[in-house]
This record gives structure tokens, sequence and C-alpha cells, in this order.
């Protein structure tokens, strides 16, 4: 993408999206049947009372904002949803026929785009799907942290926190999924040993953040104590490869200077990015 296209992406909202591609029609109406889910949405937790309010206003005064589409690339006589989903769903329970689009000529990238920045805007996504859709642009698409924070309009330490998020066992990313455990208490377990322990022990004592804060002192100071302190050297080399490929990386380094490098990933697309990284270079 051009550099210059990339400006704060939710100060400019979706309407400058929408006019960065080129619409086929600028408004039209078209079968519910007829469209299918972004397979780039990162939100998949769609609150039911929400809906349920969403439903009724439709009842009663329509679907006043237009859903975007494109047209599927796996069937040609489907559009797939860009931005609307939750609309598109309350729309099928309201027994709506017929909805409002707009069809527009869109990548795998600017729907991606669409969708987090429609979801990020209206608060809609836990702090899970917000730090899986910022992880996608950086490994299907390429961004680094700094233009994630850039098209998104948030500081960069933000875009870093919400996807050291993702380094936390699946058991305490379903508590926050589920809004057990607050993106705040979250932050403080990333890199515990025993974060699913810690997670459970703040929800069964309803401890506050600064609370968890104290509780969580206990297990780094005794870790702290046991372990040699890192050379700042490496912390810092550590940190500058992980914000440059977006994965966790660790350097174990010996006094006689040998050691060894561990790339962290998790998934394949993750495993594969290590791979051509390598392949370019080597």
């Amino acid at each position: 993408m051009d550099k210059n296209k990339i400006k704060k992406g939710l100060g400019r909202g979706l309407s400058s999206l929408i006019g960065e591609t080129k619409n086929e029609k600028d408004f039209n109406k078209l079968s519910i049947s007829d469209l299918v889910s972004n397979k780039f949405q990162p939100r998949k937790i769609f609150d039911e009372e929400n809906l349920k309010d969403l439903t009724n206003s439709i009842k009663e005064r329509g679907i006043i904002q237009p859903i975007i589409v494109r047209k599927s690339s796996v069937n040609n006589s489907k559009y797939e949803i860009i931005a609307g989903e939750r609309r598109w769903l309350a729309a099928q329970k309201a027994g709506l026929h017929e909805v409002p689009v707009v069809i527009t000529n869109a990548d795998d990238l600017k729907s991606l785009e669409f969708a987090i920045i429609e979801n990020v805007q209206r608060n809609d996504l836990n702090a899970v799907e917000e730090a899986r859709g910022y992880q996608r642009l950086i490994d299907e698409f390429s961004y680094d942290q700094e233009k994630v924070a850039k098209f998104i309009g948030k500081s960069r330490s933000h875009i870093a926190n919400f996807l050291r998020l993702l380094g936390l066992p699946e058991e305490v990313l379903k508590l926050i999924e589920t809004k057990k455990l607050t993106p705040g208490h979250a932050k403080i377990l990333v890199g515990l040993h025993n974060s699913a322990f810690v997670a459970n022990k703040i929800i069964e004592k309803n401890l506050s953040v600064r609370q968890s804060e104290n509780f969580v002192k206990i297990f780094k100071i005794k870790k702290q104590s046991s372990k040699k302190i890192k050379d700042i050297n490496l912390q810092a080399l550590e940190n500058s490869i992980r914000e440059k490929i977006g994965l966790n990386v660790l350097i174990k380094n010996k006094n006689n200077n040998t050691g060894s490098l561990i790339l962290e990933y998790k998934d394949l697309t993750q495993l594969n990015k290590i791979i051509e990284i390598i392949k370019s270079n080597y």
C-alpha cells in the first residue's frame, strides 16, 4: 500500500476507505441469501443482547447504513461482506429479505482493513480479537507494528501491548474473550509461566488490577532472584528483531559467545513466514 494512504485509519473512517476503492455501484439492494460472511472478520463473538437491540431497531426503522460488500472469490453468484456483518445477522433475525449494500472492488488486504476499522471504531472487538486482527496484518500482509499503529490510529505501544496478549495460553485467552478477565488484568500475566493459575486466582478473589499487580509481583520476584540478569545489549537486540518481524525472539549467549537464537511461532502461517525470511536471505 502507498504510505500516503496509511494515515490514521480511524481518523479517516470507513467512508474514506470506501473512497480508495472503485465502487461498482454507489447503492443497491441484494437478497440476504446473496451475502456471505467476511473470511477476514476479526470478530468471532457477537453479543446476543446487542444483536437483539439492533434487530428491534431494524424492525422499526430498517437498515440506515448500507452493508459494504465485494464479489465473492469462491462463488461468483455471492457477495462477501466487508463491513456490516452484525447488521446482516440482525436483518435475518428481523425477517428482512433484502438489505441495502455498497458494492466495491476490494482486495484481501482492503477487506481485512475494512473489517478491523469498523470493529475497532465501534469497540465491537474483545482484546483477543483485536490483537489477532493486528497479527493478521503483520503475518499475511507484511505490516510491522509501526505501520499497523499508523493505519489504525493508535500508539505503537497500544499495538505492542495487544499483540503481547497472544503469547498467553489459550485458556487465559478464552477468559478474556468471555470477559471474565479484563485486558488490564491480562497484560499483567504476560510472561508468567503459571499465568493460567494466576488468572483463575484473580477471578476467584475478584482482584482489582492494582491488587493483581501486587499478587503477580510475588511470582516475578521469585523468578528473577533465581535467574541471571540478561545482558542489556541482548535484550535490545531481541526487542529490535521482535518489533521487526512480529514474533517472539529469545537469544541465549554463553561466555564463549556460542549459543542459540529461538524464534517462537503460534501457527503454520508464522512458521512459513520464518522459513521465507531465511530462504530469501540465505
